[in-house]
C-alpha cells in the first residue's frame, strides 16, 4: 500500500470508520483518554444493529429491532464510561413446549431450584435429567467465572486460558471434542438436549457434531457472559444502550458524523487517511490510527486487501406486537411465564438435527426451530402508556438453521413461506392462533415483521447476514497476527473493532474496549 498522498484539512489522533455499538465504545474510550476522535458512520444515526425502533406505522412501541438481549457486555465498560444504562434479569429462564403421550407439556427452568426440579421430573419421569443438568451447568458456570474477565484483559494463549480455567473436563467439552458428544453423554431426553444445544446455534449454521467445532464457539459465548450466562433485558431497548454510548463519547469530545460512508483508507502503517462520502460530497480525514468498526470483508474493501472467506448468516428475526399474549395448550404454565424467558419452538434434539441436514441441503425445514421471548413482559417502558395499559405485548422471534443459501432466489416469496412454517410451529402449542392476538397499525396491517440474512445485508451491511461478521473465534490467541488485543490487522496502525475481531460478536463492547487499549498503549 502506497503512503498517503495529498493534504487533508483534518487531523485527528483516531479515526473510527461505524458507529455501531463497539465503534462507540471505542470513542468514548479514547476521547476521555483526551485522544482527538472523528466517528464516521453511514446511515443518519448511530447504533448499528443494536438500536430501538418503531416498526409499525402508527404504533407506540419501540422494539430492539435487531439484537435484542444482553450478557457478554462487561459491567466494568458500563461503569467506566458512566452509561446511563441498566439490565433486568429475566425471572425465567426458558420454557419448551412438548407433547408427550398425546398430552400437551413442558419443560420450564427458572422460578426457583424446587420449580425446575419439579418441571424436570413432570417431563421425564424422574430427577435424573434435572441432577446431570445442573453438574453440566456447574461445570459451564466454573469455566464461565475463570473466561469472562479475560475479554477485557490483553489476549491470553491457549495454553494460558487452559491453565487458568484449570479444569481438564472442562477443557475437553468445550474445547476439543464436538458439543454433540458431551450433550449426549450427558442427557438422556430429547427436549433436555434440545435446550442445552441451542445455545451452540444462535447465529451459527452447524450441526452438534461439526468436526470445526463452530458449535462449540457459539456455545462457549453463551455461556461466559457476565460470568453466569445470564441473558438479561435492557431498560429501554437495546437503543438505550447506543444512546448512552453516543452520549458519553459526545461528552468526552468525540465527534459523531452521521450520512458519512468510508470508502477509501490508506495508510504508511504511520498515518492513515481517510476519504469518506456524504450529501456534501466527498472529503479525506488523516489519523495516526483507524478503527474500523465493520466486518473483516468491508476491511479488506477499504484497505484494497485480499477479501476472507464470505461469510453467510443463517437466522430468521421476527418482531411482533400482540393485544395480549396467547393462551397455551400446557395448562400447568402462565403465559406470562413461558413467554419471560426463551420459548423454544421445534427445537428438540432430532428436530434440530433433520432442520440442519434440511437447510445444508438447501431446502427449508419443515419443522424451522425458533425461540421467542416477550420483552415488555420483564420491560415494558418499551411500550407507549395506552398500549402498555391495554395489555399490549412484543414478541421477538429468532429463527435457526436457515442460512442465506436458501433465501438467493425467490427471496420475499421464501422468507414468507418460512416465516408461515416458522409461526405453524408456535401455533401447535397454543390454544389460539398467534394470528388472533397480532396487533394491526395505522393502515390495518398486522404488527409482525421478518428479516432473513439477506434482509440483513441490505440494511446493515453484515456480510451474508452473518450477525457475527464471521465465525466466532476461540478467546485465545489462535489466529497468526492477532495481535496483544486480538484486534490487529496486516496495517500497523489499522485496527479492526467489530464483532469479526478476536473475541468479538454479540453485544459486547469488548472489540471496541479492547481497540481502544491497543490504540492507547501504541501512543505511549
Amino acid at each position: 500500500m502506497p503512503a498517503p498522498q495529498g493534504h487533508t484539512a483534518e487531523h485527528y489522533d483516531a479515526v473510527i470508520v461505524g458507529g455501531g455499538h463497539n465503534g462507540l465504545v471505542a470513542a468514548a474510550y479514547l476521547a476521555r483518554a483526551g485522544r482527538s476522535v472523528l466517528l464516521l458512520e453511514r446511515l443518519d444515526h448511530t447504533g448499528g444493529a443494536a438500536v430501538s425502533t418503531r416498526p409499525f406505522a402508527g404504533v407506540d412501541a419501540r422494539l430492539s429491532r435487531y439484537s435484542y438481549l444482553v450478557s457478554l457486555l462487561p459491567p466494568k465498560i458500563v461503569q467506566e464510561l458512566g452509561l446511563r444504562f441498566r439490565t433486568r434479569p429475566r425471572t425465567i429462564s426458558s420454557y419448551t413446549p412438548v407433547t408427550r403421550a398425546g398430552r400437551p407439556t413442558g419443560l420450564l427452568v427458572g422460578g426457583g431450584e424446587r420449580r425446575t426440579r419439579e418441571s424436570f421430573t413432570r417431563l421425564t419421569g424422574s430427577d435424573r435429567e434435572y441432577e446431570a443438568w445442573q453438574r453440566f451447568y456447574g461445570m459451564t458456570g466454573h469455566v464461565a467465572r475463570r473466561v469472562f474477565p479475560t475479554l477485557t484483559e490483553p489476549l491470553p494463549t491457549r495454553a494460558e486460558l487452559r491453565r487458568r480455567i484449570d479444569d481438564e473436563t472442562a477443557w475437553r467439552v468445550l474445547f476439543e471434542e464436538p458439543l454433540g458428544t458431551a450433550v449426549e453423554e450427558r442427557f438422556a431426553d430429547d427436549t433436555v438436549r434440545g435446550v442445552v444445544l441451542t445455545d451452540a446455534l444462535i447465529g451459527t449454521f452447524a450441526d452438534a457434531h461439526d468436526p470445526s467445532l463452530a458449535q462449540n464457539r457459539c456455545f462457549l459465548y453463551h455461556v461466559i457472559g457476565g460470568g453466569t450466562g445470564a441473558w438479561d433485558v435492557p431498560v429501554g431497548g437495546m437503543g438505550a444502550l447506543t444512546d448512552a454510548l453516543a452520549a458519553a463519547a459526545r461528552e468526552a469530545g468525540a465527534v459523531l458524523r452521521t450520512g458519512r460512508e468510508a470508502v477509501r483508507i490508506e495508510t504508511d502503517g504511520r498515518c492513515a487517511e481517510v476519504t469518506h462520502r456524504g450529501a456534501e460530497g466527498e472529503a479525506t480525514v488523516s489519523a495516526r490510527h483507524v478503527l474500523v468498526n465493520a466486518s473483516p470483508e468491508e476491511l479488506a474493501r477499504l484497505t484494497g486487501d485480499t477479501p476472507p472467506a464470505p461469510a453467510e448468516g443463517a437466522q430468521l428475526k421476527v418482531n411482533m406486537l400482540l393485544t395480549r399474549l396467547p393462551r397455551l395448550r400446557d395448562t400447568a404454565v402462565d403465559p406470562r411465564e413461558a413467554f419471560a424467558g426463551t420459548f423454544h419452538i421445534a427445537e428438540g434434539y432430532e428436530q434440530l438435527a433433520t432442520a440442519h441436514a434440511q437447510a445444508a441441503a438447501g431446502t427449508l425445514p419443515t419443522a424451522p426451530p425458533s425461540e421467542i421471548y416477550c420483552h415488555s413482559l420483564t420491560d415494558p417502558s418499551i411500550l407507549g402508556p395506552a398500549l402498555a395499559e391495554r395489555g399490549h405485548h412484543t414478541l421477538t422471534l429468532f429463527g435457526l438453521h436457515a442460512p442465506a443459501r436458501l433465501f438467493t432466489a425467490d427471496h420475499d416469496a421464501r422468507r414468507e413461506a418460512l416465516l408461515e412454517a416458522t409461526l405453524a410451529q408456535l401455533d401447535a402449542h397454543l390454544a389460539e392462533p398467534l394470528g388472533d392476538c397480532l396487533a394491526t397499525d395505522a393502515e390495518g396491517r398486522p404488527c409482525i415483521e421478518a428479516r432473513t440474512p439477506l434482509d440483513l445485508e441490505r440494511d446493515l451491511r453484515l456480510p451474508g447476514g452473518h450477525i457475527f461478521h464471521r465465525g466466532l473465534s476461540w478467546p485465545y490467541a489462535e489466529e497468526e497476527g492477532p495481535g496483544r488485543w486480538g484486534v490487529a490487522t496486516a496495517h500497523p496502525n489499522v485496527l479492526l473493532c467489530g464483532a469479526g475481531a478476536v473475541r468479538g460478536g454479540g453485544v459486547s463492547g469488548v472489540p471496541g474496549h479492547n481497540a481502544a487499549r491497543a490504540v492507547l498503549e501504541d501512543l505511549l
